[in-house]
């Protein structure tokens, strides 16, 4: 039996807020399989994106364990696990989280050369050409639509050509249009690298696109779904 891409025990996620100690997430052990689409879906304040940053190593757990291509996160300082998601993993967010004083093309290419790839910029403009915005290389976000933006966001989360793609509501701040163009590109590039694909949703169209679908509620895993044929 091969080794999960990812697997969590009983991990729990507690956070301190004004109103004092917050239970955000409640012993969820759950596995993803190489190469499988992971749906996450449920409610706002269900725990989708707090479980996504578990995985991830953006958020510590509290208790339990979280394994990534056989590394364990909640055993890594910052620095350590800074590396390994730079080297291993892509995360696009809702938000895009693009630098405002770099170029599109910078955008891509400024994690490569911090990761040491001595042909950054011409893996940024491959990137680039393969969500078709070859043509918008040398544009600052604030010149780019909402969707031209998420494509960089794409773009960037591919070019280490990483194992692991989380996305995190990434139709979120689109119209229908760009938010579709979006899921076709990210679905696109899970199959173009050959990563494990894990995005939260709302959007029922792009959840029956993935293998499961994990339903939480109040934290907890509430439902799983196995999907025969992903449309």
């Amino acid at each position: 039996m091969t080794t999960p891409v990812l697997s969590l025990q009983n991990a729990a996620l507690s956070l301190d807020g004004n109103a004092g100690r917050v239970n955000i997430l409640h012993d969820i052990t759950l596995t993803v399989e190489k190469g499988e689409t992971l749906g996450l879906v449920g409610p706002s304040g269900s725990g989708k994106s707090s479980l996504l940053m578990l995985m991830g190593g953006l958020e510590q757990a509290t208790s339990g364990t979280i394994n990534a291509l056989g590394h364990d996160l909640t055993d890594m300082d910052e620095d350590t696990l800074a590396r390994f998601r730079r080297n291993a993993m892509g995360v696009v967010f809702q938000n895009f989280h693009l630098i405002p004083t770099m170029t599109a093309l910078e955008n891509v290419a400024t994690p490569l050369e911090l990761a040491g790839h001595k042909d950054a910029f011409q893996r940024a403009e491959a990137e680039l050409d393969a969500v078709g915005l070859s043509h918008r290389r040398d544009h600052y976000p604030a010149q780019l639509s909402g969707g031209e933006q998420q494509r960089v966001a794409l773009a960037r989360a591919a070019a280490p050509r990483p194992q692991i793609l989380l996305a995190d509501e990434p139709t979120g701040n689109l119209d229908e249009a760009n938010g579709a163009a979006i899921v076709d590109l990210l679905f696109g590039l899970r199959d173009r690298h050959g990563a494990t694909l894990v995005l939260v949703t709302h959007s029922h169209s792009l959840a029956r696109k993935c293998d499961r679908v994990v339903r939480l509620r109040d934290g907890r895993i509430a439902e799983e779904t196995h999907q025969e044929a992903a449309e």
